[in-house]
């Protein structure tokens, strides 16, 4: 078989502009993912650590070092090395590139798994990274996973056909972002963020598709029937307003 991924890659063009992702089956059976790159294809494992490696026998270097975490306990010493710090950032980025594809295949489950996980990198190494650089060098990307991992939710939920849900999962996300600024010392960067713009957008959006209350839909009924001069309906629905009411 031959080495050269010419033909295979023009099988697949680049498309400027465009994530281009698919799943396909790998020769043992399981699925994979693929990114097709300007440059060539990236591929990446579904579970697990995207490149399929198992650090020092875990699924990742983070369950590694959170593993050494639980093993001193609360009261022992724990800190985290530039090497450290280094490894689980270039990791980081392996799952970035994943949860952007997952989000194209609209799997959002997985999206949430992935920046949930992420955003663990985040407060490890806020909190035990040995050097000042390396417990800020991840923070800026805070926000972004935030936004990515709400507007997963709550796409899961309209997915699901769960609006509320959905706004509710938002609304959590603006407030994590909220929460993120006022704790950073920048509490006027919230109403700036891209982040926060995005999910208001798409709160925005939602609104309108909220299911209509009990209440509201017997008003409009009401208007509409005294608009038409059917009084034997609006009464019944004055009566139907009057109990829900009591």
């Amino acid at each position: 078989m031959s080495e050269d991924l010419t033909r295979f890659l023009n099988e697949w063009p680049f498309e400027p502009g465009k994530l281009n992702v698919r799943l396909v089956t790998a020769e043992d059976g399981e699925q994979r993912i693929q990114v097709r790159l300007d440059l060539g294809v990236l591929q990446m494992f579904v579970d697990g650590r995207p490149d399929g490696q198992r650090p020092e026998g875990f699924d990742s270097l983070l369950e590694y070092q959170e593993a050494k975490l639980d093993e001193v306990g609360p009261e022992g010493k724990f800190s985290l090395s530039e090497d450290d710090c280094e490894a689980l950032r270039n990791e980081a980025v392996q799952y970035y590139h994943r949860y952007m594809a997952l989000l194209v295949l609209e799997d959002y489950e997985g999206v949430v798994r992935d920046t949930t996980r992420n955003l663990r990198v985040l407060d490890l190494c806020a909190k035990h990274a040995q050097t000042e650089s390396d417990r800020a060098a991840l923070e800026q990307f805070r926000p972004y996973i935030t936004m990515m991992r709400a507007r997963a939710i709550a796409s899961q939920a309209i997915k699901d056909n769960e609006p509320k849900a959905a706004l509710h999962a938002i609304d959590e996300g603006l407030e994590a972002l909220r929460m993120y600024f006022n704790e950073a010392g920048e509490p006027d960067l919230y109403e700036q963020s891209g982040e926060v713009q995005m999910l208001r957008g798409m709160r925005e959006a939602l609104v309108p598709k909220l299911p209509v209350s009990q209440k509201s839909e017997l008003k409009a009924r009401l208007a509409k029937a005294i608009e038409v001069e059917n009084y034997k309906l609006a009464a019944i629905l004055r009566d139907e307003l009057r109990l829900l009411k009591d």
